[in-house]
């Protein structure tokens, strides 16, 4: 079995943990932006500064989710994936 993936994300200083919480924000912007991550189908938990996904998670679905976050440039300034 393939060990759990994750991606890796900074967010910019006002949202980053541990005291803005990071993708863990009370901000209604990043408890929407955690709705729309937790409706893909891969995803099994979001942390402050990862968000994990089952081992056979599709590469697809990895870029996809990473280029989603890349967008979000109002929180996030880097994300990398591992």
């Amino acid at each position: 079995m393939a060990a759990p993936r994750a991606i890796r994300v900074s967010c910019r200083p006002e949202f980053a943990a541990p005291e803005g919480q990071g993708l863990l924000a009370a901000d209604p912007r990043v408890r929407t932006l955690r709705r729309v991550l937790v409706s893909y189908p891969d995803v099994r938990y979001i942390l402050p500064d990862r968000i994990s996904l089952e081992p056979t998670a599709d590469p697809r679905t990895l870029e996809t989710v990473a280029r989603f976050l890349e967008r979000q440039q109002w929180l996030v300034t880097s994300v990398v994936v591992e």
